[in-house]
């Protein structure tokens, strides 16, 4: 359960901001502006702490042993995200039906960073049968060391037209993220999109709901805090 005590706000006020700002290309003085239509007075630096406190919490309470299971075909790559003013790497992945495996935003785009997005999935998934992957010598490297690492073989496949499905993917993503015209920090940004990816991973129908609850999506965010 979180913990909401001590803020001035109550939790339906502070889940609907953080909702809203994760869900929809929203700036936080949109939100403020929307809330005070609403007779709530809030700084849009509230709903900002708001959102670095309660959105790690609320995608941890997600995975843990709410997150459906995935295929084990995976398609991955990267996009950019711009963090003051430079350009960084958020390494994501899908299986062949779209639903994400995991997403690691990261400083550098090479063999140690596409390592790390690997042994986070699998921590989270287990081993894939199979990953589609582009032309970058840096996944290719990263995957037969962890073929090596674990003794499995994986096959590699490098087939544009199949990474359409993970490229598509991103789209969403940016989409929330473009009116936030780039992130002020890299904690900032990875907390950020920790809760957009936990958004979208909700609205594609992978979570499960408690007791199999037909829930919305918004209802099946504000459970994670139950």
């Amino acid at each position: 359960m979180i913990n909401f005590k001590g803020h001035r706000f109550e939790k339906t006020i502070i889940l609907l901001c953080v909702r809203w700002y994760l869900a929809y290309p929203l700036s936080y003085r949109n939100l403020a502006e929307m809330m005070e239509e609403r007779g709530v007075e809030v700084d849009p630096s509230n709903i900002y702490r708001w959102v670095r406190k309660f959105t790690p919490q609320l995608e941890a309470a997600f995975r843990k042993g709410k997150k459906r299971s995935v295929g084990k075909s995976w398609r991955m790559d990267e996009t950019y995200i711009q963090v003051k003013g430079q350009w960084k790497y958020l390494y994501r992945a899908v299986d062949k039906e779209g639903q994400t495996i995991d997403f690691l935003l990261t400083a550098r785009r090479d063999k140690k960073a596409a390592q790390r997005f690997f042994k986070k999935a699998v921590g989270q998934h287990g081993l894939p049968e199979k990953v589609t992957i582009d032309k970058s010598g840096a996944n290719t490297a990263a995957l037969e060391a962890l073929q090596e690492e674990t003794g499995q073989t994986i096959e590699i496949r490098q087939i544009k037209y199949l990474n359409n499905l993970v490229e598509q993917d991103h789209r969403a993503i940016k989409r929330i993220v473009r009116p936030m015209l780039g992130f002020k920090s890299f904690d900032s940004a990875r907390c950020t999109l920790r809760g957009i990816e936990l958004m979208h991973m909700i609205k594609k129908g992978q979570m499960v709901a408690a007791g199999g609850q037909k829930l919305s999506a918004a209802g099946q965010f504000y459970s994670l805090a139950a």
